[in-house]
């Protein structure tokens, strides 16, 4: 499907549920919404591409309150606009006519165009994870909330067979978050279970150090984002001085500087989330950028719905990763879309033969 084509686009809202009080360093979610793109040509209504938007309260650029007119306003504006329907020109296309400041509506734009392109069977692009259903390893997502919570969820991802776990920090007292860390080391090494922690930005950079310090006693892989975005100064020094490698996270988000801000603070790794950096295009440009610089990278869902999540995955596939990627968010809802996505073993693999729930 190559040929140019004026195309309708249409959108569905959908208050996804969590199955428990989601915990954040930014306060605990409850429901997110979403809002599912239908792109389609009205010479064909059965072939349909469908995306997603997703913007993350108080973290995505395009969190507002009148974001549901801006992706209205933005999707007619679309209908007037003939596309060209190769994956290059389509990327090209959405990044100029959607402003940088509203990088969950550029991804979802993105994946619905890419997806009719190829027929309309929700696959992006070419890639292991769909067409050959290569399982992509994933970590274990361990919430914020009180000790017994959160030791519940560790006992349960070991069982399920992860070996790779990142723990939310930053919320409970810091020394109940280190027994739990030390909780999981007194029964495994480092050799049989990776450990991350994420601290979404909760420390202050005069005691950060200290903290990064005290962590190391537990053999851990990394740390996301231990000090607030936009303090580079502080956050080269502590890439600097830490005993743990650093991962950026939030402050990626909103910058278009992707080389100068690498070479500003010359982080070991990054955290890619598409639906707050701006989508496909900007994600691969970060890549790049990391690659010339030998920093390591993985990517990780931003709480999609599993619309989302499938393009995700399908975008990590291309990479062929070996890290454990940040993509087990799948089953975080009640009200979720029913897909091939499944998680078996620390891993995320595309059931073929499992039917997608329609979405309308």
């Amino acid at each position: 499907m190559s040929s140019n084509k004026i195309l309708q686009f249409e959108y569905i809202k959908r208050d996804l549920v969590f199955r428990f009080d989601a915990g954040t360093s930014r306060g605990v979610l409850k429901t997110k919404t979403v809002f599912w793109i239908k792109v389609f040509s009205g010479l064909n209504k059965n072939v349909v591409g469908w995306g997603e938007v997703a913007p993350l309260v108080k973290l995505s650029p395009d969190d507002r309150p009148d974001f549901e007119k801006v992706l209205d306003e933005v999707l007619k504006r679309l209908e007037l606009e003939t596309w060209e329907l190769d994956e290059k020109s389509i990327l090209d296309m959405v990044s100029e006519l959607i402003p940088f400041h509203l990088p969950s509506i550029r991804f979802g734009v993105e994946t619905a165009m890419l997806d009719l392109m190829n027929g309309g069977k929700k696959r992006i692009f070419k890639n292991d994870f769909f067409d050959l259903q290569k399982a992509i390893p994933i970590n274990g997502l361990i919430w914020m909330g009180d000790e017994v919570f959160m030791k519940e969820q560790i006992d349960q991802k070991l069982e399920e067979g992860f070996n790779c776990i990142k723990m939310k920090i930053g919320a409970i007292d810091f020394r109940k978050e280190l027994d739990l860390l030390a909780y999981i080391r007194s029964n495994f090494s480092p050799s049989v279970i990776t450990l991350r922690v994420d601290a979404n930005g909760a420390f202050n950079p005069e005691d950060a150090l200290d903290k990064l310090n005290a962590l190391d006693e537990f053999s851990l892989h990394s740390i996301e984002q231990p000090i607030a975005a936009g303090q580079h100064q502080e956050m080269r020094k502590l890439c600097e001085t830490s005993p743990l490698p650093i991962a950026l996270d939030e402050e990626l988000i909103g910058v278009e500087g992707k080389g100068n801000l690498l070479d500003d603070i010359l982080p070991p790794f990054l955290i890619l989330k598409p639906s707050l950096l701006g989508g496909i295009k900007e994600t691969r440009e970060w890549i790049e950028e990391a690659e010339k610089r030998s920093i390591g990278w993985w990517m990780t869902s931003a709480l999609e719905s599993n619309i989302g999540l499938n393009a995700i995955s399908q975008l990590t596939s291309q990479f062929r990763p070996t890290l454990p990627q940040g993509l087990g968010t799948g089953k975080l809802f009640h009200n979720n879309l029913r897909s091939p996505l499944t998680v078996e073993k620390g891993e995320i693999l595309y059931h073929s033969d499992i039917t997608w729930e329609d979405p309308s």
